[in-house]
């Protein structure tokens, strides 16, 4: 039910609609009931329902790259990613090094503040892919360890 106060001619008018379908109006003028054919069919307004994808995590280079790895496959090696997008502002290691468990690796500056990439898992740095004060996206592939 909607109410609508109209100024016609300098007289006023409170139309209230009561029910709306198809073509058909039943409405009140100044509280008297009438019922008002329309010459084109109104359609009601539907809240639009939201449809949202499957989210899939942007630290995955691709679709196709297995998120865990397989029984038989070595273990310890894999990649390092950027958490998030930011600035690289120190390399703790080396092509070379030997690092533990959760070593800090690099010091990223995203939205002002210095994050810490630890390792999470050991093994030798195989190849760093950027240096100090180098721009990194979510999910670019930071370091290789084997």
């Amino acid at each position: 039910m909607k109410t609508f106060n109209f100024k016609i001619n300098g007289n006023r008018y409170e139309v209230v609609i009561d029910n709306l379908e198809e073509n058909t109006a039943h409405i009140q003028v100044n509280g008297v009931d009438y019922t008002v054919e329309l010459e084109q069919k109104s359609t009601v307004v539907k809240t639009p329902k939201l449809v949202r994808s499957v989210a899939i995590p942007s630290t995955d280079s691709t679709e196709a790259t297995a998120k865990t790895s397989s029984p038989s496959a070595p273990k310890g090696g894999g990649t390092i990613k950027s958490p998030l997008p930011g600035v690289i502002l120190k390399l703790h290691v080396k092509v070379g090094d030997t690092v533990q468990l959760s070593q800090e690796l690099i010091t990223l500056e995203a939205m002002k503040m210095e994050n810490s990439i630890q390792a999470d898992k050991a093994g030798i740095v195989e190849a760093i892919h950027f240096s100090t004060g180098d721009a990194v996206m979510e999910g670019d592939v930071l370091m290789t360890i084997k």
